[in-house]
């Protein structure tokens, strides 16, 4: 059986059965931000604001738009014909359109004291001009999770065919599913 949500004490339990400062930091990121694993990996050591204890995370999702190359119609993915112009669609022109949309998020104090460990430590890896925090993929990730969870005795609470992440529910105190899960 998959459980739906996480009671705090049980953040707390897939947290300490992480043997990695990383990996720590990982459940602790996703737990307590609320950002999908995506989202996570993808943070730079500039995205954090030591300063005034914020994290900006960038949010990945793009859109295609898919338009008839005669008239610029809109298409849907399966189109055979242009709604307007009738004209048969044998290659619709894509156009991805990037939503960069930001979030900034506080980030409590041991989590950023975590934070500033980490990176002393040499913990970002650099990939081009970025300075990965985590410099691990998907699946590693879910892996860790996993891991964790098993280590932590905690019923199965991920699928890793699931690519959105869990949130904090405020006023219970319980991580739930994030409402962009399907």
């Amino acid at each position: 059986m998959v459980k739906a949500y996480l009671e705090t004490n049980e953040i707390q339990r897939l947290e300490q059965a992480a043997n990695y400062m990383r990996d720590r930091l990982l459940i602790r990121l996703l737990f307590h931000l609320g950002c999908r694993i995506s989202e996570a990996l993808a943070l730079d050591v500039k995205d954090i604001d030591f300063d005034t204890g914020t994290v900006t995370i960038l949010h990945l999702k793009s859109r295609i738009k898919l338009a008839c190359s005669k008239c610029g119609a809109r298409l849907g993915k399966r189109s055979s014909f242009c709604p307007s112009c009738g004209e048969k669609v044998a290659a619709a022109v894509a156009k991805v359109q990037e939503h960069k949309r930001f979030r900034t998020l506080s980030i409590d104090a041991d989590t950023l004291d975590m934070l500033k460990d980490y990176i002393k430590r040499g913990g970002p890896i650099k990939r081009g001009d970025k300075d990965l925090i985590f410099g691990i993929n998907r699946h590693r990730a879910w892996q860790i999770i996993k891991e964790c969870a098993e280590r932590a005795r905690l019923p199965k609470l991920v699928n890793p065919d699931i690519p959105e992440g869990f949130t904090m529910s405020a006023p219970t105190g319980c991580v739930t599913p994030s409402p962009h899960m399907p």
